[in-house]
């Protein structure tokens, strides 16, 4: 019940702390709801915006929040050496499945006796409390007490099957484009953002499936089903393969991929090892065109 009020609290939603801890959102509400109840008073409230904490329950989640740090910390600390040859690596989704999760053989043969346990994810690890050694993340430079590295700030294109190519008339513009079904991750924006960038001087109004990760539009391209965006990563695989196809000759780059990691620990062997590993790894991925701005000094 602590463990499930700790993460609603850190993390604002019933729905994130039930995917940080891989539980359903129906236990995460039940075990708050008994917790409250073993309290005799509110501790979280439910409105519009989402989460809010009572007083109470900010005073608890204060409280609670110290305790775990201590008790991650003393278990860090105490741990066995052996234990330290575990990698924890937190990834956002489309990047796990489509890039390294592929290559999992070639990296475990690189850093011979290290367990790798990966979480696909879209939600930043707290690495106070070592929920992660590293993050390898999508988006614009990180902040905090954190270091990093840019691995790659990749330009993003449109993406299609050959079966979509053959049903369908020929795309020569942008304005070809916009009329056809795109396939959208979370919200339209990303879209949005690409045809302002790729210099589309008309409103845009956008319709498509919106089916949340990078994987799965780039998967729905593949089977045919329209039109997605993705990253030279990403797609490295599937357009060698010829399972894709890029539409148009544009360079529009949208984010950077990251590697991110608590500072205390940077330089410790096994991610010092892994970092080098996944540096050289994506400067010798074929398929899409190689970024400009890769191998950043670290920060």
């Amino acid at each position: 019940m602590v463990r499930a009020f700790e993460a609603v609290s850190r993390l604002g939603s019933m729905r994130r702390a039930a995917d940080d801890l891989n539980l359903s959102h129906t236990v995460i509400s039940r075990h708050v709801r008994n917790l409250e109840a073993w309290f005799g008073t509110r501790l979280v409230d439910a409105g519009p915006r989402g989460i809010r904490l009572t007083a109470e329950g900010r005073v608890f989640a204060e409280t609670v929040g110290a305790a775990f740090d201590l008790i991650a910390k003393s278990t860090a600390e105490l741990r066995p050496a052996v234990n330290r040859t575990v990698l924890r690596i937190w990834c956002v989704p489309g990047f796990a499945t489509r890039w390294l999760t592929p290559r999992f053989n070639q990296l475990q043969l690189a850093l011979p006796g290290i367990d790798f346990v990966m979480r696909a994810t879209d939600l930043e690890p707290d690495f106070t409390r070592y929920e992660a050694d590293v993050d390898i993340r999508y988006s614009e430079e990180p902040r905090g007490n954190v270091r990093w590295i840019l691995l790659e700030r990749p330009r993003m294109f449109p993406v299609t099957s050959p079966e979509w190519i053959s049903r369908n008339a020929p795309i020569r513009t942008l304005d070809d484009l916009v009329r056809q079904p795109l396939i959208h991750e979370e919200s339209r924006d990303q879209w949005r953002q690409w045809f302002r960038k790729a210099g589309f001087e008309h409103e845009v109004t956008l319709n498509g499936p919106r089916l949340w990760s990078a994987n799965l539009t780039v998967d729905a391209a593949v089977a045919g089903q329209g039109i997605a965006l993705a990253t030279r990563l990403i797609a490295a695989d599937d357009l060698r393969a010829g399972r894709l196809v890029e539409l148009l000759e544009t360079d529009v780059r949208l984010g950077g991929y990251y590697l991110v990691g608590p500072r205390e620990r940077w330089n410790e062997v096994t991610s010092a090892r892994f970092r080098a590993w996944l540096q050289q790894s994506i400067a010798e991925t074929t398929g899409g065109h190689a970024s400009h701005e890769s191998g950043n000094p670290s920060r």
